[in-house]
């Protein structure tokens, strides 16, 4: 039975899984038929209508001499807004954002120079999974295969440097400099990106966007992708090695993993938790897809840096069920974790390993996850252990009338501001850290880029995120350093009319490195960063700016921004000591140095 992907009038899915769009049926189209040879029946209108489809209603792009045509038929489809960033990197990590919102994103970039800038966002959707559509101008269609040198390019008469590159990270690329294949080229790039959940690239030769041809002269008709299947044979085998080994475990435990959202298992995962009655914990990259208010849930499993009371009962379970995990450096604390694979099950968007014995391959996920859960007996004996030796969390010691801010105390307030209409952008470096200790309510989006950890990854992602979720409030932390790097879009959200809240936590340098491997190399120049942004603002749009430097001042700031201010950009700009960081990131930041410093093994 195929599954239809997307309809013309669908903006957003109707849940979070990344890349799953919304199987709504088609609207009618109105004079769907472009009569042959209109003008209207180019490569530029059907490329729009595709991305409205798919439910993109938002492109974000820097416009370059290659792609202005193109932009031209793109501004033209009443469904798609082209939002003009600053700089390519940010267009990039505002894409990635969308797609964490809304389950695909897009960007449009110029030749060589647009897209060896956007490249490394592009590689950091890739490493999360998120769907992503990379559009390049490029040249035009006549100079292809001449000994031509253009401009834009490193002076070779070679145009295939930029995509030897996205080769790597993207799934598919499609160079389309003739109109006989573009119609199939557009189509199967769009359709490989939501199959695969990954980013492709897609070159439009500049000359192309604007010529009517016979194959764009119907209107686009939705994808029909058909669904991936389990086996039913190794399905059942899976489940049933599965369900004898967790049953006979007297104190299982099931953790979840940030490739739930790419198998769209995050529902069956929680079905699976409900059934079994185990303690349910996620990785730290899968905080947000597991609901915390579930009466199982135990918290963050971090090895070292777990949640309080967690790790203890995930590492002396007899048998863990681990759905969709990445075990890398980081999220294994510098390879500390105290795991063994005889007692683990290990879940793979399309693969099962039962401890140190079977693999079953042709299992989607969701299906396993599904199935198991009708197959387990009830046993709560890890979450009554759990309830045992559990104890609340303290307060951080009360502040001092005007005493400096210290950072958890700052997040202490951050917690009662979440909501079902908040989500919640965690910068790479200490917000990490902080963030994770933070109890989501129920609907309260969770995003960070925990797998590729590129700093200045959430200006761009907050913009695009805010801009695909309009319905929330987008409250973002960032770090000084990673805002440095970033900083230029301040401007694109205001011109956007967003209302997101940015906490810059500023303490004077790069302090998750620090905590790796300090150096004069991680202080940075210290900016006044409130009149950085008052300088962007210019007086136009909302936007309203503060430093806060003890609590007192905090807690104006959140009334401020959360009321009088609710409708504006507020930008809070928190000075903190250089030394106050999260214990969390001071064990983690001590591993992972012993991990980076290992000598060299004996050759």
């Amino acid at each position: 039975m195929d599954v239809k992907i997307g309809a013309i009038d669908t903006c957003k899915p109707p849940h979070t899984d990344v890349g799953c769009l919304p199987t709504v049926n088609a609207v009618t189209i109105h004079n769907p038929a472009v009569p042959f040879n209109s003008p209207e029946s180019t490569l530029g209108r059907h490329l729009a209508r595709r991305l409205v489809q798919v439910g993109v209603t938002d492109v974000f792009g820097v416009p370059g001499d290659f792609n202005l045509t193109l932009l031209d038929h793109l501004i033209d489809e009443p469904g798609l807004n082209f939002v003009g960033c600053c700089n390519e990197l940010n267009a990039g990590y505002a894409a990635d954002g969308y797609a964490r919102a809304r389950g695909v994103g897009a960007c449009v970039v110029t030749f060589t120079v647009g897209g060896l800038s956007v490249l490394n966002a592009i590689a950091g959707a890739y490493s999360e999974n998120l769907p992503l559509i990379c559009i390049v101008g490029g040249p035009n269609s006549n100079d292809y295969g001449t000994n031509r040198i253009l401009h834009h390019t490193i002076g070779l008469p070679d145009f295939t440097q930029e995509l030897r590159c996205f080769q790597t990270v993207t799934c598919y690329q499609a160079v389309v400099n003739n109109l006989e294949d573009a119609h199939e080229l557009i189509d199967t790039a769009i359709s490989t990106s939501l199959k695969e959940s990954k980013p492709v690239y897609i070159s439009i030769s500049c000359n192309l966007p604007g010529i009517p041809h016979p194959t764009f002269s119907r209107e686009p008709v939705p994808f029909f992708i058909s669904p991936r299947l389990s086996n039913k044979m190794g399905l059942e085998a899976a489940v049933e090695a599965a369900a004898e080994f967790l049953n006979k475990a007297v104190k299982p435990v099931i953790v979840g993993g940030p490739k739930m959202r790419v198998a769209k298992a995050c529902d069956a995962f929680v079905e699976l938790a409900d059934a079994s009655g185990y303690a349910v914990a996620v990785m730290p990259s899968a905080k947000g897809m597991v609901p915390e208010h579930h009466p199982h849930f135990i918290g963050t499993y971090w090895g070292a840096v777990s949640t309080a009371f967690c790790a203890e009962i995930v590492e002396s379970a007899d048998a863990y069920l681990f759905a969709g995990p990445i075990f890398n450096d980081y999220s294994s604390v510098g390879y500390s974790l105290l795991l063994k694979r005889e007692k683990a099950i290990i879940v793979q968007p399309d693969r099962v390993t039962v401890g140190n014995g079977p693999t079953f391959g042709c299992i989607l996920m969701k299906d396993f996850l599904a199935a198991l859960g009708k197959r387990l007996k009830h046993n709560p004996t890890a979450y009554e252990n759990y309830r045992r030796i559990y104890v609340p969390e303290g307060h951080p010691l009360k502040c001092e009338p005007k005493e400096a801010l210290r950072v958890n105390v700052l997040f202490e307030h951050i917690q009662r501001m979440l909501s079902s209409d908040t989500a919640v952008l965690a910068e790479t470096g200490d917000s990490w850290f902080n963030c994770q200790k933070l109890k989501l309510p129920k609907g309260c989006g969770y995003e960070f880029q925990m797998q590729y950890g590129s700093i200045g990854w959430s200006v761009g992602a907050t913009l695009g995120y805010a801009q695909a979720a309009k319905e929330k409030r987008v409250i973002a932390f960032i770090g000084d350093g990673s805002f440095q790097v970033t900083a230029q879009d301040i401007s694109t959200m205001l011109q956007c009319g967003q209302r997101t809240i940015i906490f810059l936590i500023n303490n004077g340098g790069y302090t998750i490195e620090v905590e790796i491997h300090d150096g004069p190399y991680n202080v940075i120049k210290n900016w006044n960063y409130t009149g950085l942004v008052d300088a962007i603002h210019n007086g136009q749009g909302k936007c309203w700016t503060t430093k806060v430097r003890c609590e007192e001042e905090l807690v104006e700031a959140i009334e401020t921004a959360t009321e009088t201010k609710k409708d504006s950009l507020c930008f809070i700009e928190v000075i903190v000591h250089k030394d106050d960081t999260s214990k969390e990131l001071l064990e983690w930041g001590s591993r992972v140095s012993a991990a980076n410093s290992r000598p060299p093994n004996p050759q």
